[in-house]
């Protein structure tokens, strides 16, 4: 018998070859299938023929191929294939560039399906107004069997939901659908995992309702709603993989609360040590922010909140007090940075204002000698050091403290969740405060960081003045250095960056090593330009690094490794080449780069080349705002989830039908509801099933290990 936790491959139908196609997309059981939703549908309530559509409309078109022809284009030497659907005088041609695979596929005879934009057919020896054309419409073969179980039509006369194919088209759309059709007729119905007080207080639609007739619409659903997923059974899907994502954020963020802590004691004695360690008055929202943080390490329970705040607004500061707090209470503190170079900062930073108080702060990262990393960890072991700042190495099995109180993870979103478990582990339940200088749209924020209360710096230090951005050609370079000899003549330095260390004969791109000898030699030679990039040694990083604070080097040529860390307020100019290639964060944290100190700062972005629609966009966005949210929310837009921070993001989880962006309403819904739920006291019985099916599919729902 049929279960939503029956193989795919023993469907009739599917077998071995075909599971494994399957399975490519994440289709191993019938649940999955089930929640393999289709991606559009089409209106074929009323089919419509050649004879029926106009130009400039967007229409499904059903029709019998008359004739189908292959010929190449004498100017433009493309490959065309065509086919021909004619109804009375009027004739539709349908034509693919450089397909030639359709040879194989379409033939006189068959009954098609098309979907696109409809225009006139301005080709040679066609009647303007009379034979129309689609270009690259999507097609489906509707010819032989079009009936599902029962002798319903899948295909025409109703709304037909379309799949995204898998396997490079070896299982279509029309496979989906008959597929779906069969295992939906053989199930019969499934129980709802959703508690029935959600469901009523909602009036949401039963699981297997909501499933069946996402797949298959009533005829008279609204097609409008269906294309938005915004349609009650489409809504209650959504609603549901959101609402099991926050009950398990819900029971971490309990479950913490209750969890056995340090609870730190700030006396008079700690807050004039702060105070005597702070190089200036902080700003309201740093202290706002310092009063949360402070009040989750006073409480008798681990600490786990989320710091976000822009560029330059000041959050290493806010975590160097939360580390006094912690280390006057006789606990060492732990910072992990993603790169060497932003944990060297850190150590810098950190040094300079707690070793005139006697703290001992340490730098671990693989750029150590073995026999330093022996002594140090031995050092840590003991006590003796106060602050930790390292890389990965920090996570190194034999790495132990002896009291760890506070953890900071900076630039979290580089670290898996995992990560950082393994360093909170280091200790008997300490604190935890995650920074980030990438402003997280907050239907992110929610998701990757559920579990963590939220604190935002939305304002910057007093003086700062907006960076100047501006958006120029490449063919305009001689402008661009001959503005950054003029800044750097008047005593100010200047970052020119660049996306490649070394040239690349796949990519016709400007690369630091290359224009680096060009600038210090042919442009600047005035000047002293240094090189900056990934590949050099970590002394050789150092030492660059220290010469470009110091102002003993004017110009910096570099890759993206000055995107974090880097804090040289003399620095006025950010040259970005290829500006275009960079995502939108990736610009945003480059141009924060400048603007660090009290004068004025300016960021040039260079392009070349023709740019896609999104590439403007991009650019645009940069020259028109500094509001780091306002960006990231764009950014998140244009790219998507998964593709937010530069990379796959493995924290992200693989939503089946769920999108941050298009439903970020209704993830705040499912927060609200599964709080609610959660924190009730006393607990119900429908809140222990619901945490034990969550416990349960955690992993395989959402791809996430479910920890603490």
């Amino acid at each position: 018998m049929l279960t939503l936790a029956s193989e795919v491959q023993y469907i009739k139908g599917v077998g071995p070859a075909r599971a494994r196609i399957l399975a490519a997309k994440g289709i191993l059981t019938v649940e999955d299938l089930l929640y393999y939703v289709p991606r559009r549908y089409e209106d074929r309530r009323h089919p419509r023929t050649a004879a029926e559509v106009q130009p400039g409309e967007t229409a499904t078109v059903v029709g019998v191929v008359r004739a189908v022809r292959a010929y190449q284009t004498r100017r433009r030497q493309l490959n065309v294939f065509e086919v021909e659907l004619s109804e009375g005088v009027r004739r539709l041609r349908c034509r693919w560039f450089n397909s030639d695979y359709l040879k194989k596929i379409l033939a006189e005879g068959q009954i098609l399906a098309l979907y696109g934009q409809v225009e006139d057919d301005s080709s040679p020896g066609s009647w303007r107004g009379t034979d129309l054309q689609m270009v690259h419409p999507q097609y489906e073969i509707l010819s032989g069997e079009e009936a599902g179980p029962g002798g319903a039509s899948l295909e025409v006369e109703r709304i037909v939901p379309i799949y995204e194919t898998a396997g490079s088209g070896r299982l279509t759309s029309r496979f989906f659908r008959r597929l779906v059709y069969s295992v939906l007729d053989q199930l019969g119905t499934v129980d709802d995992p959703l508690p029935a007080c959600v469901r009523e207080e909602l009036r949401l639609p039963h699981r297997w309702e909501a499933l069946a007739k996402t797949h298959f619409p009533d005829p008279d659903s609204d097609p409008a709603a269906l294309a938005s997923f915004r349609s009650a059974h489409q809504f209650r899907l959504i609603f549901e993989e959101f609402f099991f994502l926050q009950t398990g954020a819900a029971v971490k963020r309990r479950r913490a609360r209750t969890a056995p802590g340090i609870a730190f004691r700030i006396t008079d004695a700690v807050r004039e040590k702060i105070k005597s360690i702070l190089p200036f008055h902080p700003t309201e929202a740093q202290k706002r922010v310092l009063k949360e943080i402070a009040a989750d390490m006073t409480a008798p329970h681990p600490m786990n909140r989320l710091l976000q705040g822009d560029v330059g607004s000041g959050k290493t500061i806010v975590a160097l007090q939360a580390a006094v707090i912690a280390i006057e209470n006789g606990c060492q503190v732990a910072v992990m940075a993603p790169t060497e170079i932003l944990a060297v900062q850190h150590f810098l930073y950190f040094r300079r204002l707690l070793g005139q108080s006697g703290y001992q702060v340490a730098l671990l990262t693989s750029a150590a000698t073995p026999g330093e990393k022996t002594k140090l960890k031995r050092l840590i072991g003991e006590g003796l050091v106060h602050v930790t700042i390292g890389t990965h190495a920090l996570i190194e099995e034999d790495v132990e403290f002896r009291a760890l109180g506070l953890v900071v993870v900076d630039e979290q979103h580089r670290f898996g969740v995992l990560q950082r478990l393994r360093l909170m582990q280091k200790g008997r339940w300490p604190d935890v405060l995650v920074m980030t200088a990438t402003p997280i749209p907050r239907t992110l924020a929610l998701t990757l960081y559920g579990e963590l209360e939220v604190s935002v710096i939305d304002q910057m230090p007093p003086g700062r003045q907006p960076i100047a951005t501006r958006h120029v050609s490449d063919s305009r370079a001689a402008e661009v250095y001959e503005f950054v000899r003029k800044q750097v003549a008047s005593g100010r330095q200047a970052y020119i960056v660049y996306p490649l260390v070394e040239e690349s004969e796949k990519a016709d791109l400007k690369s630091a090593v290359e224009m680096h000898d060009r600038l210090s030699r042919d442009t600047f030679p005035e000047f002293r330009v240094g090189l900056l990039h990934g590949r050099l040694p970590a002394d050789e990083k150092d030492g660059v690094m220290s010469e470009f604070k110091a102002g003993r080097i004017q110009v910096l040529v570099a890759t993206t490794v000055v995107e974090v860390g880097v804090d040289v307020p003399n620095a006025a100019v950010m040259v970005i080449e290829h500006a275009e290639r960079f995502g939108l964060l990736q610009l945003h944290q480059l141009r924060g780069r400048v603007g660090r100190g009290a004068r004025k700062s300016y960021c040039i972005l260079v392009s070349s080349g023709p740019l896609t629609d999104e590439a403007r966009a991009r650019l645009g966005v940069l020259t028109r705002t500094q509001d780091g949210f306002e960006i990231a929310e764009t950014d998140l837009s244009l790219r998507g989830p998964g593709e937010f921070f530069g990379t796959r993001q493995s924290g992200i989880p693989a939503f089946r039908i769920a999108d941050l962006v298009r439903d970020r309403d209704i993830l705040e819904l499912a927060r609200r509801e599964a709080t609610k739920l959660v924190e009730q006291t006393p607990p119900g019985p429908e809140t222990a099933e619901l945490v034990r099916y969550v416990r349960e599919h955690w992993s395989r729902r959402y791809g996430l290990v479910m920890v603490g």
